[in-house]
Parts: structure tokens; sequence; C-alpha cells
């Protein structure tokens, strides 16, 4: 199961102008082709924006129109949703239809997947709430540490030693003595001067049991602690520790962001952000389904398909943080479907995924356009990683052509891993460059298509081999 948070994207709310085509246009920094599957999530996201201008009563009936993404491994199914999420800044999940299973069977239960949803949420938005006070945390971090360092005159401290700033670790007189030291020492605090001067700083003592609740429904990771079950029992315990001005000043802004951020505001932002605008991209759908045939690896699969009906129907689900309701979260699921097709699922199931898309297999032109096109092209990766080296390294356009036949054809001729099949082209490519970097005495690099069949047609020729290196 992975998450995925959103990078440096505005609030959704910025993307009320944004149209279907502009939305497409934005995937295709980042995704090649697989125009109809761009289309359909686009439409989904700009209905979602037209629901939240409608009236609350009439908004409440509209549901969203899950997709199902139909194609083979490595064609962009999962990084057309995880982009779409980004830009949306929605709180997105990817899970694995295959891990969970039936009720009475030991395995994750499918409401975890909201659970988790929530969690992402959570995170959002309290990383966007440490943003908003910032910069006041640091300013109130900067405040403690000058107190330790200079303490007022009513708790007067030990004398440190010198340390050669004028700063002797006497006690002050007056008031205007203490204020003119003490912003002397916040400049020199500024200007890293005293980084290594240790404090003494009280920090919270974190080592209070825990323990797992068992449900029903298996083992939720709920990781209760007992202080927060019995605040009077264990109070807040404190203890004393000695570091760094530099670390200290880190664990005092944490403490006081954490201080500023109001927790139950947080909360209730994630939960309804969570409810209205949450993505979770069921993958592997094709691996559920299927009618039952007794025992063995097929059981439970019809089971789970049931079990994962009324989330994505519409059901309230009960989270750490409240109940949360799925009615207007977006599913998109994806599924090669080789040996199954969505007609295999149960009819109830196809019903609540009414958009359906196919994806198609990449040609070479369409590996040429991902090895150079998207903003983080994997020619544009490796360039920058050898760069750190000094090594200046480039690749002729005949050069890229021959990795996409390569790609092409390993692809047909063994399993077909769609695009992520370049990545072992290029890792075995540049094996021995990545290998000698830090030796070579030639900084300069140039591949060309020589280049590339020399590296790798040995490889390609022998069928056996390939199957293993590639």
């Amino acid at each position: 199961m992975v998450f995925y948070l959103p990078e440096n994207v505005d609030n959704a709310t910025s993307l009320d102008d944004f149209s279907p085509r502009q939305i497409v246009a934005e995937l295709d920094k980042y995704v090649v082709g697989q125009t109809n599957a761009k289309r359909s999530v686009a439409v989904a996201l700009r209905n979602r924006m037209r629901r939240q201008k409608l009236a609350p009563e009439l908004a409440e009936d509209i549901l969203p129109k899950n997709i199902i993404m139909i194609g083979p491994t490595g064609v962009g199914k999962t990084e057309i949703a995880r982009r779409l999420a980004r830009l949306t800044n929605s709180p997105f999940l990817k899970v694995e239809a295959s891990r969970f299973t039936e009720v009475g069977y030991v395995g994750r239960d499918v409401e975890s997947m909201v659970r988790d949803l929530v969690e992402v949420a959570i995170d959002m938005v309290r990383e966007e709430k440490v943003e908003e006070v910032a910069e006041k945390a640091e300013q109130n971090a900067e405040e403690r540490i000058l107190d330790l360092l200079l303490p007022p005159p009513s708790a007067p401290r030990k004398p440190e030693k010198p340390s050669g700033d004028g700063d002797d670790g006497r006690v002050l007189g007056s008031p205007e003595q203490m204020m003119r030291t003490r912003e002397k020492l916040r400049v020199q605090l500024r200007e890293g001067k005293l980084d290594d001067r240790e404090v003494e700083v009280e920090m919270r003592d974190r080592s209070m049991p825990a323990f797992e609740v068992v449900t029903s429904q298996g083992v939720e990771e709920m990781d209760i602690n007992i202080k927060d079950i019995l605040p009077g029992l264990f109070g807040q315990r404190t203890k004393k520790r000695r570091m760094h001005v530099t670390e200290a000043m880190e664990y005092l802004i944490q403490e006081e962001e954490n201080r500023l951020i109001d927790m139950d505001q947080v909360t209730r932002t994630a939960v309804e952000r969570a409810e209205q605008s949450g993505i979770i991209f069921l993958d592997e759908i094709d691996k559920i389904a299927g009618r039952e045939r007794g025992a063995g690896p097929d059981v439970s699969r019809e089971g789970v398909q049931r079990d994962i009906l009324p989330i994505v129907e519409g059901t309230t689900v009960n989270t750490r943080y409240g109940m949360v309701r799925t009615d207007h979260v977006l599913f998109i699921a994806a599924g090669a479907f080789h040996v199954t097709k969505p007609s295999d699922l149960i009819p109830e199931l196809q019903g609540r995924f009414p958009i359906r898309v196919e994806l198609h297999s990449l040609s070479t032109e369409d590996f040429i356009r991902i090895l150079k096109e998207p903003k983080s092209a994997l020619v544009k990766q490796y360039v920058a990683l050898l760069e750190t080296e000094g090594i200046k390294l480039s690749f002729a356009e005949d050069a890229l052509q021959e990795v996409a036949k390569f790609a092409a054809a390993v692809n047909e001729a063994t399993e077909n891993i769609g695009a992520r099949r370049l990545h072992t082209i290029m890792e075995k490519l540049l094996d021995e460059i990545s290998f000698e970097g830090p030796d070579l005495k030639k900084k300069v690099m140039r591949i060309d298509a020589v280049y590339v069949q020399k590296q790798l047609a040995d490889i390609v020729k022998n069928q056996d081999l390939s199957r293993y290196i590639l």
C-alpha cells in the first residue's frame, strides 16, 4: 500500500478555472499518450468542481462517476490518477484490491482503505497549517533559545564558559543592559555563531506504553496511547537534555508548531476534505474478478467484491477521527484483465464504475516520447545524477530511438511491462558509466546508437538471458 502526498501544488479552489482541456494538458507533462483515460479523469474532476457550486440539497444527490481503467501494466494507469490528485491537492490513496480478504478471513478489511485515506488527509492539512505558523513558530523558538542562553533576572543561571563574544556568563544588572546583550545574542544566533553552544532543554517524555486493538474485522494498527486514556494517571512527564543550539532550535520549532496548530480544526478539515475530494485508486481490481469455484486461491474473491461494494456505493465508516462518509469519494479502479474481464465483476460493482477506459500498449514512438518529454523523463534523471560527479552526459537522437526499439522488442518477446522496461534497459545501458563514474578521466560522454547496440545487442539476442537481466 502506498501513500502519495502533494508536491508544491496550489489549493484545489485555484483550479476552478481549469477546463478539462487544460487538465489534460497538465497531465500530458507527466504521462505520454492515453488521451481517452486523461479525458475521463479530467471530466470527472471538472464535474466535482461543478458540484461544489450547486445548492447543497442538489449537490448531495450528485455522486461521483467512478472510473475503471483497463490496460496492461506500465502504461500509466496509476500515474494518471496520482498526478490528478496532486493537481487538485486531493487526499490520494493507492491500494491493491488483492490485499483485502472477505470478513472472516485473516487479512485487512476493506474499511481500512477509508481510515488510511483520512490519515493521508490529516497529514496534508497538518502540513498546510505548519506552513501557516512556520514563521511564528520560528520566532517563538528563537525567544526560548535566548531565554536558555540568557535567563531572565528572576531565574539566576549558572555561569557559562566565556564564549569570546562579550557574554562572559555574569548575571547582568539593568534591564537595558539585559536587552542589549539579548539583542547581541540574537544577532549571533542568526549568524550561526552560537551553533556549537550547549543548552539544557526540557523535553516531554514520550516513553509511554502503547498497545494494539484487535477488532472483529482484524488487527487494525490503532496505536492507542495509555496516556490518552488515563491522562490523570501519567500526567505530563518531562526530562532535561543537553544539546547543541542547532538541535535545540529544531526541537523547539517543532514543539511550537504543535502548540500553535489546532488539531481539532485540522481533524475537522481533513475529514471534510477526505469526504468531498478524496480519491481512492483501487489497483489490481482484476485479481478479485471472477466467480467462486469452491476452495483454493479463488476463495473470497466474490466476497471481497461484496465487501468493497458498500464502500464504493456510499457508506459511513467509523475511524478514530469520527464517522466518515464515502458517498462523494472518487474511486478509480484499474487492472490488466489478461485472464478475466470487467464483466466478471459482480453486476452491482460493475454498476458503480460507469466510466470505462481502455489504455493501449506502448509503441516505439511512445517510448521515445517517454524518454524525452515528461518533466521527470528518464534521460533527464540520469543526466542529473551523473552531473553530480562532474560527468556531462548527453544522448544522440539515434541512441534514444535504439533504446526505444530495444524496449519494444523485449516487451514483445518476453513479458510486456510497459514503460517500466525502459528502467531496466537504461540501467543496463549505463551500468559501466555509473560504476566507473567517479574514476573516469573523460568527463564528457555522448551516447549514440553504436554504443547502445554494443551494450544491449547480445542480451536482446539471447532471449533466455534477457528474461533474467531485462
